[in-house]
């Protein structure tokens, strides 16, 4: 299954979760808050995941305390 990922910033809280699970995909910002990064996406949610992360990349959605991690099986833009 295709999978999408992007980073709501406004949800963010810095907690490093979602970069400890997957930190291919999670990288911190400037500032210290979450992005995507996998394949220079950006945090713009229009890479695609590889299969052999996706379970990495649910863990990091449940494991994420304020649900900012968000997923997709479409591109976000």
């Amino acid at each position: 299954m295709k999978q999408y990922t992007r980073i709501e910033k406004e949800r963010c809280i810095a907690c490093g979760a979602c970069m400890a699970i997957l930190p291919a995909v999670f990288q911190p910002d400037e500032g210290g808050y979450a992005e995507a990064v996998y394949g220079g996406d950006g945090n713009r949610g229009i890479t695609r995941i590889p299969l052999d992360m996706e379970l990495d990349l649910w863990d990091a959605v449940d494991g994420c305390p304020t649900e900012a991690v968000r997923q997709s099986e479409y591109p976000f833009a």
